[in-house]
This record gives C-alpha cells, sequence and structure tokens, in this order.
C-alpha cells in the first residue's frame, strides 16, 4: 500500500504548522518553498484540511493558515483516512474477480486495514515532532531561505 501524494502532503503541511513556534501565519507559496511543491496542489490540500477543521484559513492580503487544533490532538488514522478517501484496498467486485464467492482476501484485507489504522490512531502529529520538533522546524526555516535566496 502507498499513501497518495495527496496525504503526504497533507502530513507535511501540518507538520510545518506544529513546527511553527510563532503566531505568523503560513503561506500557500511558504509551503510551496519549503517541500518544492505545486500551488495546485497546496491549495487543494489546504482547503481540505481547513474543511476538515485541522486548520484555520485567512483570506487575503494578510491572509494564510495555522493549526486550529493542537498537534497532540490531531490523530494520523484521522488525517490519512479523510485525506486518503478510506475506499477500499482492494475491488472484489470488478468483471475480472470470479472468486468472490469463496475468496477470503477481502476480509483479510479489510481486517489488516483496519488493524493498521487502529495502530496509527495511537500516534499524533506531535508525536512526529516529539524529540526532532526543534530539528524539523530548523530543516524547513533553512529550505525557506534556500528558496527565497534563489
Amino acid at each position: 500500500m502507498q499513501l497518495k501524494k495527496y496525504t503526504d502532503y497533507g502530513l507535511r503541511i501540518l507538520m510545518y504548522l506544529a513546527s511553527r513556534n510563532d503566531a505568523k501565519l503560513t503561506t500557500i507559496r511558504e509551503i510551496c518553498e519549503v517541500f518544492d511543491l505545486s500551488a495546485n496542489h497546496v491549495n487543494k490540500v489546504v482547503h481540505h484540511l481547513g474543511q476538515l477543521g485541522l486548520i484555520t484559513t485567512k483570506r487575503g492580503k494578510n491572509g494564510g493558515f495555522s493549526l486550529s487544533k493542537t498537534p497532540e490532538t490531531i490523530h494520523l488514522d484521522y488525517v490519512i483516512r479523510q485525506l486518503e478517501g478510506d475506499e477500499p484496498w482492494i475491488d472484489c467486485y470488478s468483471s475480472y474477480c470470479v472468486a468472490v464467492p469463496a475468496c477470503k482476501l477481502r476480509g483479510l484485507i479489510l481486517r489488516g486495514k483496519e488493524q493498521f489504522y487502529q495502530y496509527l490512531h495511537e500516534y499524533t502529529v506531535a508525536d512526529l515532532m516529539s524529540g526532532s520538533g526543534a530539528e524539523l522546524a530548523t530543516i524547513f526555516r533553512q529550505r525557506l531561505t534556500t528558496a527565497n535566496a534563489e
């Protein structure tokens, strides 16, 4: 299984916001520069994170976004389920699958998927930052400084 780039971007954005220790709003441009991403993709992810209530967005000249919840309250299973769309990992009802009546694969995959999400529920965005939060903040600032110098 591989997470979509969309989900990857969402997790990176949340980590970046969690690394900030100031009240300044983050911009789409800033995220694009730090992670070398397309503004179009970042816009979509930021909009979705806002709809989920994970970030607060402000439009306009001095606009931007910030975390609306503490990193300790943002569970990874929730973020990934929401950004991935929680679609089935296998398609047992497609025309090419003739084994459905006797196949146990679907049940095994569903159980594995639930165990995956149960495991991720034990972790939050804060856990991604613990021990390395200051180091990540430094890396993000260096990337931003480098991007602005170019």
